[in-house]
């Protein structure tokens, strides 16, 4: 498992093979978000099932993401150093084993151990998933449109997997059976993983592949900028969909209707968005698109603030619609400025921000509107990260500072 075996003397993966590890890679983030996008629809549950309170409840989603962040960071390189297809096998197999193990459990530390394994493993895959995604781009455009179709399906996911455990719960099942589904899931997958047949593994001389080369990056300008962008994005992103079912409780006006399935609309949107935003930035310069983007977003939680609950109905959903292209490609962008062969540890550090922020952000808003008594001061703190964000992605596609160098390695790499 030490290496992606290609045969001396054969071509790279003919077309097919390509969209075979395409489909590989999509499913693996469709399985993952079902469990990790679900934690909103459990977490009640847990609640009352353990007599939990609210912050206690919430490390179901924290425990996750530390371990998604952890793995990032200190296993990033495993993808450079065991190979994609090492690390995707080795990181579906912690992921499928802590799922299975939920249907044993009757201790909530004990689940949270678990939640912290699948993160792990989930950290170490999706690194090797993202590298893989590099290996098999003809250039940086179309891996920007490759990782938004990923992205795309990770949506779906989000939406399959509360679908899942609202309907295990009308039916009277528990809410453990969804991580019993995602295990079986990543049986396929490993299977799937180890019959496909990999490119070869891109080599350079002066690229080290281990946690000190991992942590050497996280100086690297490219890396910080694009990282920092991210956990902006995500800031803005979890906002939605860790507190707007929150400020629209209660809503009783026209679109009630709307503002009860809003999260649903949400994810959607986000998914819909992400498909056609890898047609888009196939065609348009992926700077303005962001920059647009980040606009409409800003006018949404803009709009919400001075409108109040009646407008916010309308316009937070709709917004998942343009955050749909922007981490996908950030997150593109912020890797293809690598090497391919360190674009494992890439995927890393900006996974590591991105789970950071994941936690931090939504921590700092609920304290927010727990000191000024009410979400809709937590949504004027996302609005501040969508100024920030704004303001970030209008300065690069004034300036484009990454244009020199992802031309450079549309040359060298593609």
């Amino acid at each position: 498992m030490s290496a992606d075996p290609q045969p001396t003397g054969v071509p790279g993966p003919s077309r097919r093979n390509d969209l075979l590890i395409k489909g590989l890679t999509f499913m693996m983030f469709l399985t993952f978000a079902m469990t990790t996008d679900s934690v909103g629809v459990i977490i009640p549950k847990v609640i009352a099932e353990f007599s939990l309170g609210l912050t206690a409840g919430g490390a179901f989603h924290y425990a996750t993401m530390s371990g998604i962040a952890l793995a990032g960071l200190f296993l990033g390189f495993v993808a450079d150093r065991l190979g994609r297809k090492g690390a995707i096998v080795l990181g579906l197999i912690l992921f499928g084993l802590a799922s299975a193990l939920f249907i044993v459990g009757q201790d909530f530390a004990f689940f949270l151990l678990l939640l912290f394994v699948s993160g792990v493993g989930i950290g170490v895959f999706k690194t090797g998933a993202l590298a893989l995604i590099g290996d098999i781009s003809t250039s940086t455009r179309s891996h920007t449109a490759t990782m938004n179709t990923v992205e795309g399906f990770f949506g779906v996911g989000a939406i399959i997997g509360p679908a899942i455990v609202t309907a295990l719960l009308v039916a009277g099942a528990s809410w453990k059976w969804l991580y019993v589904i995602a295990a079986a899931l990543s049986a396929l997958l490993i299977l799937s993983a180890l019959a496909v047949r990999y490119p070869e593994r891109v080599r350079t001389d002066d690229a080290r592949t281990d946690l000190r080369a991992t942590l050497a990056m996280m100086r690297d300008p490219y890396a910080l900028a694009f990282s920092l962008g991210a956990m902006l994005y995500v800031g803005v992103e979890t906002a939605i969909y860790v507190w707007m079912p929150t400020l629209l409780q209660g809503y009783q006006g026209p679109a009630h209707m709307l503002a009860a399935y809003a999260l649903s609309v949400f994810f959607v949107l986000r998914a819909g968005g992400r498909f056609l935003g890898a047609w888009m930035l196939n065609r348009l310069k992926w700077t303005t698109v962001l920059a647009v983007s980040s606009l409409v977003i800003l006018l949404c939680f803009a709009g919400s603030l001075i409108g109040g609950v009646d407008v916010a109905v309308y316009l937070l959903p709709l917004s998942g619609l343009f955050m749909s292209v922007i981490y996908p490609t950030l997150n593109s962008k912020g890797i293809s400025v690598f090497d391919k062969a360190r674009h494992g540890a890439a995927a890393g550090v900006i996974l590591f921000f991105t789970c950071i922020s994941a936690v931090l952000a939504p921590l700092a808003m609920g304290a927010v509107s727990d000191l000024f008594g009410g979400p809709v001061y937590g949504f004027a703190l996302a609005t501040g990260f969508a100024l920030l964000l704004f303001g970030a992605l209008a300065a690069n596609a004034v300036l484009d500072p990454s244009r020199v160098i992802l031309a450079q390695k549309d040359v060298a790499d593609y």
